[in-house]
């Protein structure tokens, strides 16, 4: 069976407490509920990690490499804007990485809207809230089988 990681980054772990306004009040459990339920349907598996460490963060990734993952799913919060640590981690993976945010960066603050992954990563789903993790993990998925 194809497996597909999913990296949640700092933070994350106060989804549903922190900044409704922004992120709604689902939880990262909710996020993972819904992401392994999409899994079973596409028929792959679906490992989730979330760190407020960024060198746990890039060891993920490494392992990620290593297992011979089929493809990642990002969401590194802020780490997104200046991270080249996690940049640099990311451009190690031979398989589709997905950028994942559930508010759109873009209507945010002027630093949100630079990604420093968006030259290693297929590509970028974002604004459509726990939607955007469901997005994401279809488009690794379809990504892979290309």
């Amino acid at each position: 069976m194809k497996t597909f990681v999913m990296l949640h980054g700092i933070n994350h772990n106060m989804f549903g407490k922190r900044d409704p306004a922004q992120y709604g009040t689902v939880t990262l459990a909710e996020i993972d509920s819904s992401l392994q339920a999409l899994g079973k349907e596409l028929g792959v598996l679906v490992e989730s990690f979330q760190t407020n460490s960024e060198a746990a963060m890039c060891e993920r990734i490494h392992q990620a490499f290593t297992d011979n993952a089929h493809g990642v799913m990002i969401n590194a919060g802020a780490w997104t804007h200046y991270s080249y640590g996690i940049r640099d981690a990311l451009a190690i993976l031979t398989v589709p990485v997905v950028e994942v945010h559930m508010s759109n960066i873009h209507a945010r603050e002027a630093f949100r809207h630079v990604s420093v992954f968006a030259e290693v990563v297929k590509g970028q789903i974002c604004g459509f809230g726990a939607d955007s993790y469901l997005l994401g993990l279809r488009a690794a998925v379809s990504a892979a089988a290309a």
